[in-house]
Formats: structure tokens, sequence, C-alpha cells
């Protein structure tokens, strides 16, 4: 799915880079070195696949109980498996419940806490019944006309063993009310729903009113817009069906919607991971057409225009809306037959829905197995189930979506992962991933903000190709703000393929792109899947982009590097020099034969006046002619000067010159840039303090950034050469 990005906001990608480590003994960043690690982990397969079954008698339709899980023969697509759990479920031997609501406030989201009053004894035998309003989907009559089927099922049809929910999907998905006995709270949730809500095309809903089409007229093209509609739809499905999981009972789920359209396999990703939660958490869809019994006309109805040409006599017109109906609940007969729901279309009268619902959980079994087929393919699996008796029938369930690896996933299911990972409160940890993230001012209030990641070239399966070594890794990125809303996001592609010689596997693969973003305080997460295995590590933080306002010398973040690269394209970058991009190094670890690149900008210096402005045109000498006077009309000069210091302990190491700027070098920023080359051969292996000291002479403010860093020994006793040009420290 594609990914919106709001408008002001630039994601610009920026590069990729191989960076050598910090040592040959350390080949990942030093917050973690899986490449030495000696540990492994077993992964097992224990997928328990649950079906329920009803038994029946032929003659008088009454449930069989006193079965045992002899009695039971289950197959998976011919194959015969072992029952691994049994249970049987029977509503008039429900106990009444300590508290008439289960959790009654849930507020991590749809039956999201798992701290109810109600134990897994004590909902034994119990209905649990799921009323889920779609309102996007429905028009006000639809939504009317579900109310009113929901009012006299709570008023007339609810039992005593029932426990019901309430769920709607409008502007988000919504628990209105959590599992009840209380027909008090239930009617306050479903009279809660007011019948501007269900405003069809208004409220974003489907296009599933009937369509009159000619040739000879324009239509617009509403695909693209349904898909979307569509697949937000599946996903409500999917998520109530996940956060039910927990429970072990059969859960039946009342869809109320006023038709889903689908174009094609457009959503058939969506749809098979609502059916597959759906029947891992042991849910039963029964989809009810909240429009009712449709009279369709071959000329329409009020929602469309008249119809022009030759259709209205020929019957291709009233053959397009019966198409059109039909596909607008072709996608609720799937959620209920795939699932052991049943859908209830074209009819007025919604009771027998619940009638049905009641009738299939009243008493069941309920026959758990772990599948013999480890393939985890993705593929649609039958089942058989069989009993030692010719008096009775059985109803279940006729099979179930196998779990999809990564390499049997189609592009869709792989676009899904990565989205679900973003979305995730839980960090995924199968690769390591490094961020940071840096500031630059733009503009008034604006900031260019690169972000780095970095992924250990060892914890990728690069593939040979030829004599490269080959890789891809995907990458998508968020920023929200603090009320949680997406202002900025990235998703890339990255194709790797790099020389044998260059022993990526060795290295750190790094990433960088960035941000236009104002003052702030925001939250940042990116999730890096790489596409051999589809293992995936994300790393998120929060972020606060400062009001440099508020501070006295405004200065931009330090960064320092260990390597340049060509910038390309890139020139607009504050990370770009002289046609070179820095790569931030992210770890602060360098090695002796290397140069530590620095750059940092100030931002809006004051301008000397009165004598230093003096000084700073020329000075009076003995012996000399008198200093002519300053032009009273060209722009007074700054004085920023500024050194970099390194501190080993209380002991200073080293220090660069002192380089002092006098006039602006970025004027479109207002800014003074300074860029530092020092070769780091001269200091000794160790950890030091590396001061960044900053005076604003003429403004009289200063200060005076620190941060620590690690020099390695170079890998062999005869130094590197130093670049050219960068025989000792230098800074402009």
């Amino acid at each position: 799915m594609m990914r919106s990005r709001l408008s002001g906001i630039v994601a610009m990608v920026a590069m990729l880079a191989l960076v050598a480590p910090a040592s040959p003994q350390n080949q990942n960043p030093p917050a973690q070195d899986s490449s030495q690690s000696s540990t492994f982990t077993l992964k097992v397969n224990s997928d328990l696949v649950l079906t329920n079954i009803v038994v029946r008698d032929k003659k008088t339709g009454a449930v069989v109980k006193g079965l045992t899980e002899k009695d039971f023969t289950i197959t998976e697509d011919g194959k015969p498996q072992h029952i691994a759990s049994f249970d049987f479920e029977n509503v008039d031997e429900a106990a009444a419940l300590n508290e008439a609501t289960i959790n009654a406030a849930a507020p991590n989201g749809v039956f999201g806490a798992k701290t109810g009053t109600a134990t897994t004894e004590e909902l034994r035998n119990h209905r649990l019944i799921v009323m889920f309003f779609d309102i996007t989907s429905m028009q006000p009559d639809d939504l009317d006309r579900a109310q009113d089927a929901a009012r006299n099922y709570i008023n007339k049809q609810m039992h005593p063993a029932d426990l019901v929910a309430v769920v709607s999907l409008d502007a988000t998905l919504s628990l209105d009310q959590d599992f009840t006995a209380s027909k008090d709270l239930l009617l306050k949730a479903v009279n809660a729903y007011g019948g501007t809500q269900g405003s069809g095309f208004g409220a974003g809903a489907t296009s599933t009113s009937n369509q009159v089409e000619d040739a000879s007229s324009f239509s617009p093209d509403e695909s693209e817009y349904n898909d979307i509609n569509t697949d937000r739809e599946l996903f409500a499905i999917e998520d109530i069906s996940k956060s039910l999981a927990y429970l072990n009972e059969k859960k039946s789920l009342l869809y109320f919607s006023g038709g889903i359209q689908r174009d094609g396999i457009e959503n058939q990703a969506s749809l098979h991971a609502a059916i597959n939660a759906s029947v891992r958490a042991n849910v039963a869809i029964y989809s009810v057409d909240a429009r009712g019994l449709q009279a369709i006309s071959p000329l329409g109805d009020a929602t469309t225009g008249n119809l022009r040409g030759a259709n209205s006599f020929n019957g291709a017109a009233l053959q397009n809306n019966l198409d059109s109906n039909f596909n607008t609940q072709e996608v609720m007969a799937n959620l209920s037959s795939d699932t052991g729901g049943k859908a209830f279309f074209d009819s007025n009268d919604f009771s027998g829905a619940f009638d049905r619902i009641q009738k299939d959980t009243s008493a069941y079994y309920v026959i758990g197995y772990h599948s013999t087929d480890l393939r985890r393919d993705g593929r649609y699996r039958r089942l058989s189930v069989k009993i030692n008796r010719g008096d009775v029938k059985l109803e279940y369930r006729p099979g179930y979506y196998a779990p999809a690896d990564y390499q049997h996933a189609t592009k869709d299911e792989r676009e899904r992962q990565l989205e679900e990972e973003l979305a995730s409160d839980l960090p995924s940890t199968d690769m390591a991933v490094y961020m940071q993230a840096l500031y630059f001012r733009t503009g008034d209030d604006r900031f260019y903000v690169p972000i780095s990641l970095v992924v250990p070239g060892s914890q990728i399966p690069f593939v040979k190709g030829g004599d490269r070594d080959k890789a891809t890794l995907d990458i998508i990125g968020q920023v929200r703000d603090t009320a949680g809303h997406d202002i900025g996001d990235i998703r890339d592609t990255v194709k790797l393929a790099v020389d044998e010689s260059q022993q990526v596997r060795q290295k750190n693969v790094q990433y960088t792109t960035g941000f236009n973003l104002p003052v702030g305080k925001y939250h940042v997460k990116f999730v890096v899947r790489e596409n051999e295995t589809g293992r995936m590590g994300s790393f998120e933080t929060d972020l606060t982009v400062p009001d440099l306002k508020k501070v006295p010398l405004k200065m931009s973040s330090v960064v320092l590097a260990s390597q340049r690269m060509p910038a390309g394209k890139k020139q607009d970058s504050p990370l770009v020099r002289d046609g070179q991009q820095l790569v931030p190094n992210l770890p602060h670890v360098f090695r002796q034969d290397q140069h530590m690149y620095l750059l940092y900008e100030v931002y809006d210096p004051a301008h000397a006046t009165g004598a230093k402005a003096v000084d700073a045109a020329g000075t009076q000498t003995a012996g000399s002619a008198p200093a002519p006077k300053p032009d009273k009309n060209a722009p007074a000069p700054v004085r920023v000067m500024t050194s970099i210091e390194f501190l080993s302990g209380s002991a200073k190491a080293f220090e660069t010159p002192l380089v002092q700027a006098t006039q602006l070098n970025e004027p479109t920023r207002d800014a003074v840039a300074f860029q530092f080359d020092v070769p780091l051969d001269s200091l000794k292996p160790g950890t030091y303090i590396c001061q960044i000291n900053v005076i604003d002479d003429a403004g009289g403010t200063f200060t005076f950034p620190r941060t620590a860093v690690l020099i390695r020994p170079a890998p062999s006793a005869t130094p590197a050469p130093a670049a050219p040009g960068a025989s000792g420290a230098s800074g402009k």
C-alpha cells in the first residue's frame, strides 16, 4: 500500500554507504556484537488449529452430547491428524458470573486489556457475541435497520448465557462496550449511533449503491478509492479477531455492513489476513447486509442520473446493477463461509442471524490439533471430520489458510508485514538496527533532520551473483507528533551489489535519509527488513527539534564522521561540503589510521561594533600609515572562534589551531559553517572526550559541547597515508 506524505514535509533519500568497522575485533556497533555470539535460537512451529463441531441428530436436529475425542476422526487434506485438545461447551450449564460486566473499560483498544473480572472458567459455556457496526459502509437507513435488529435481540432474544460486546468502525475502530450481560449497557452503546453517522460517501464509505453505466456517458473510476476502504474494513475485522485470540471459547462476530466492494485481487491479501486471524482466534463471522431487501431497477435508483443509450432496453443496465450488488456481497459471503459462520442477505428481518448464532453456539465440541504439514505456504487446507455413528450430521468449517512464511508471501502480504511492524508497539529484534538523528536549521523555525540507520553487514545474508555480493533491504519509517499524527514518512527499497573484495560482511551498511520538520517534539520509528529470509529489525526514539530562539548561542548538531563519499545530486543537504557528503559515525568509534571529520553550524552570530569593528577592519602599527576608516555601508563583520580539544581524563591530549570566522559562509541560512579534518595517527588508542569550543566574541556568548569518542589501534603497524591536503588538523 502506498504511504501518504503531507505537503510541506519532504523526505529526502540521501545515501547508502558501507562503513568500515572500528577494528577487526569489533565488526558491529558497540551496543551489540551478534557476530561473536555463541548462542542459537531454536524455533518450533506450535500453531494449534481449532475447529468447532456441532453434532446433530439427523431426525430431530437435537445436539448430540456425551461424545469423546475417540469418537472423532479429523483429517487435513486427506491426512489424519492427532487430536491435541478436546472440549465440549454447553450454554445450559453456564454459571452465573460474579460481575455483570467483563472488563467494562478497555483503554488499550478493542478487547486489548486482559485484566477483566471474569476468569476462563467463568466464561466457560457462555456465548461470546460481538456486534460489529461498519458505519463507514452504511447509509442512514441501513444503520437504522441494524440498530433496530440489535435492540430487538437485546430486549427479546438475549439469553442469560449471552455475553455481548459492541464495536463500531467510523473514523476509527472503537470498542463501545466490552463483553457484558447488562442489557442497559448494551442498549446505551447501540443507541449512541446517530442516523447522520452512516453518511455513505461523505464518511468515506465504499461505493456500493446501484450504478447505471452506459458506454456513451462518463463514469468516474472509484476502484482505488474502494480498494482503500475495503482494506480498512478487513483490517478492522482482523484487529478484532486478534484481540479475541486469548479467549479459547468460540466467538461469534455479527457483522452489520452496507456491502464491501472488492476490485479483483487488489484486496486479496487483506481478505486472507482477516480470515486467517478469525480462524486462529476461533471467531465465526455472521455477515448481515444491512441494506435489506432491495428492488434493483434497470434505470437505477434516485442516486443516479438519467440513463442514456440502449442499455436500459437490452438488459445490460439491469445486469450491471445485479453484478454490482453481487460483488458487494461476495466478500461478506467469503468471510462467513471460510470462518464457519453464515451470511444473511436480501431480507429486512435480521432476527434470523441472532437465532443462528444462538443455535450454533448452544452446544458444540472444540477440537484442536497440530498440523502434520509444517509447510508455511499460505495455501488453503481442507478439513474433514468424521464420527463413528451414522445417525448424526456434522457442522464445521471446511478449512483454513495455512500460515505463510516470508518466501511464500505475496508482494502485498510483504508490504503489510512492514506496515504492521511499523504500527506495532513491540520492537522487532531479529536484526540489529541503530539510528542517529541530527538537526540543521534551514529557515525560521524549520530544520532539516538527517537520520542515519546502521545495520551490521554480518546480519545481512548476501547472495553470490557472479563476482558480486547482492542483497536488498526494505526500509520504512515514520515521524509522528505528540498527538500521534503522521507528519512524515518514507518507504524505500535498497539494492546492494558490492565486490567480494569489499568484505561487506565485516562492515556496516549505513542508510541516510532526512525530513524537514518544524520546531517541536516527535516520535521516530524505522523498520528495516532484509529480503532473503524476511528478518526485520526496528528502532524508535523520541526526537526534539529545539527552539533556538531561546538559546544564547544558536548551534546545530555536531557531525562526527570517518568517511566521505561523492554527494551526487544531493547537493542541497547540509551534510554536503565541496561535493562530498559526510557519513555520520554513529558509535563514535574511530581507528588511528582514519581521519575524523567534524561539521557544525552557528546561526545568527552577533556582528562586531565599535572598537571591535575597527579592529576587524584593520589595526594601526608603529611606522605604518593610518588604517583606512571602515566603510559605514559595509556589513559589520562577525567574530566567531572555534577549536577542537581531545581530553584524556583531566589532561588535554590534543587541540586543533583556533579558527576564526569573520563573515557568513552560509548566507541563505544566516550561518557560519565550520569543518575540521583531524588525522588521528598522533593520538594513542583509548577513550577521549571530544570538546568543541565555540565562542561568539562579538555577542559575548559561548558553548562547549562534549561527546565521547573511542580510538582503536590501526590494523597494522604501518600508519595509513594521510588524505591529500590533510597532513595536519585543519578547519574552515
